[in-house]
């Protein structure tokens, strides 16, 4: 029987409905979508608080009006904003004659990060592994039967600020809908576009949005790093509006046009009636925020305490820079170090502006084949754990 489920995500400058029904040949196919622009959020707060209801109820409806069908049951995406990740290292010493891991163990393992994480303001949405390993051996994903004396394991957990929990579970029963989980929207973004292979030698994923950029990375199962930076693709119309003394929207047009790693004297149109401006009156004002951007992801991925090897991999998403034409290629020359783009992962919506609602969603899904049982504040344990502790 094929599952339905609706999944909203909050970004910082717009709200994404999708509904999604679980498909035959892929995980599931997005049935119905709605986009509504809202003013966001900062600093863990609603910019535009007595707005986001409306912009929710707007959401919903044209998903509605797509997918024809009536929503009534949400899952949600918790942003990166309201949430932190925390990463214990743990061990057990092994039992028996003939030491061998087995499930038990690392159920015990498990708990024991579990309680060493406590006492925690807000609640666990995620709980995954980076890695285990028997011994001084090598990091691995499946431990059991790994013959030796003792386990030891990396664990990550995200925790959700209690104050978007109660808000939005507010928010949805005063339009008559019952919130069925929350959902780390990183973790579900980073599990969907960081294949295996990467996530095992260690990734980064960059999400460059409107007013906020997220710095991401992930090893294993496990989300081990997350920074939000403040500054996004927002701060670059800005930079434009003031450098060229232009309208709001023109500008917006000419940083979506904008190429990089281009010279002359090619004229930026940005609308019917604009005003034309050459690239280099636009490189000069723009190209300085963008390089601002690389510095604080570059000074980001120095100070989180995460070793990079030189088989890692960078990814960039989001509508901010990876939209724009040469964007990828110029932050990877800023970098250093090669910045790659996820593949896409559906013939619909595959624009990078939408790669936190696909992860949202597959995330989701993911979890209610892992389990049938739905908890709507534990989100997912991983299906690895989930196994092994028979859940």
């Amino acid at each position: 029987m094929k599952k339905t489920a609706a999944v909203v995500d909050f970004g910082t400058s717009k709200i994404v409905t999708l509904v999604a029904e679980s498909g035959s040949y892929h995980r599931c196919d997005i049935i119905g979508a709605g986009t509504v622009p809202y003013d966001g959020f900062m600093d863990g707060e609603w910019n535009a608080p007595t707005l986001v209801s409306q912009a929710i109820q707007d959401s919903i409806a044209e998903a509605e009006a797509q997918s024809h069908r009536r929503i009534r049951e949400v899952y949600v995406g918790v942003p990166g904003e309201f949430s932190r990740v925390y990463v214990i290292e743990t061990q057990v010493q092994l039992q028996g004659a003939d030491p061998r891991v087995t499930p038990a163990d690392v159920e015990r393992v498990f708990i024991q990060a579990t309680e060493e994480v406590q006492p925690l303001r807000g609640a666990i949405i995620h709980r995954s592994p980076a890695w285990f390993m028997v011994d001084e051996g090598k990091k691995t994903m499946e431990p059991v039967d790994m013959k030796g004396s003792t386990l030891r394991a990396m664990v990550s957990f995200i925790v959700a600020d209690q104050f978007f929990l109660n808000d939005v579970s507010n928010r949805m029963a005063q339009l008559g809908l019952t919130v069925k989980g929350f959902y780390s929207t990183p973790m579900g973004e980073a599990l969907l576009f960081l294949t295996p292979e990467d996530r095992d030698r260690t990734a980064v994923l960059v999400d460059v949005g409107y007013l906020s950029t997220e710095v991401m990375t992930v090893e294993g199962d496990a989300l081990i790093f997350h920074k939000v930076l403040p500054v996004g693709g927002a701060h670059i119309t800005l930079d434009l509006v003031t450098g060229l003394e232009a309208p709001m929207a023109q500008c917006e047009q000419i940083k979506r046009g904008y190429v990089f790693n281009t010279s002359g004297e090619d004229k930026q149109e940005a609308a019917e009636g604009g005003e034309a401006f050459t690239h280099e009156q636009v490189a000069r004002v723009l190209e300085p925020r963008v390089d601002e951007i690389a510095e604080m992801i570059q000074d980001c991925i120095d100070h989180s305490g995460v070793r990079l090897g030189s088989w890692s991999n960078i990814y960039l998403t989001g509508g901010g820079i990876a939209p724009m034409n040469g964007g990828r290629v110029y932050l990877s020359n800023q970098l250093g170090r090669a910045v790659r783009q996820p593949a896409a992962k559906t013939a619909k919506l595959n624009s990078p502006i939408y790669s936190s609602a696909l992860g949202l969603v597959d995330l989701v899904f993911e979890t209610l084949e892992s389990s049938e049982e739905e908890n709507s504040l534990l989100g997912k344990a991983s299906s690895f754990f989930q196994k092994l502790l028979g859940k």
